[in-house]
């Protein structure tokens, strides 16, 4: 896992917190549940028309050429080689499968 320091408004540090001790998780919980949220919601495909359809899938191939080939053993070497690190204290399945469904439940009402 990555650390980031960073300044936050008091206003906005204390909406943050009055936020996750209502949903019941720890700030660093629900900030992380929050960036990973507006994140997904930035990679949400949407309907759109027909000929725009034609652009994103031009655009998708292009994307898929620039990226290149790669074999499973250079796959494999770079899982062998990342950084191994524990998870968060308070990062439990639970809390893990509760904002899984939450972030489902924001998808699907969206």
């Amino acid at each position: 896992m990555s650390q980031l320091l960073i300044e936050l408004p008091q206003t906005l540090h204390h909406q943050l917190e009055t936020l996750a001790q209502s949903e019941g998780v720890s700030l660093s919980q629900y900030i992380t549940f929050a960036l990973t949220r507006q994140t997904t919601l930035a990679y949400t495909v949407r309907a759109v028309p027909e000929n725009d359809l034609a652009q994103q899938r031009t655009a998708f191939a292009t994307l898929l050429q620039s990226l290149g080939k790669v074999s499973f053993a250079e796959i494999d070497q770079v899982m062998q080689e990342r950084e191994v690190v524990a998870a968060e204290s308070g990062l439990t399945p639970e809390v893990v499968k509760l904002l899984q469904g939450r972030i489902a439940q924001q998808q699907h009402s969206a």
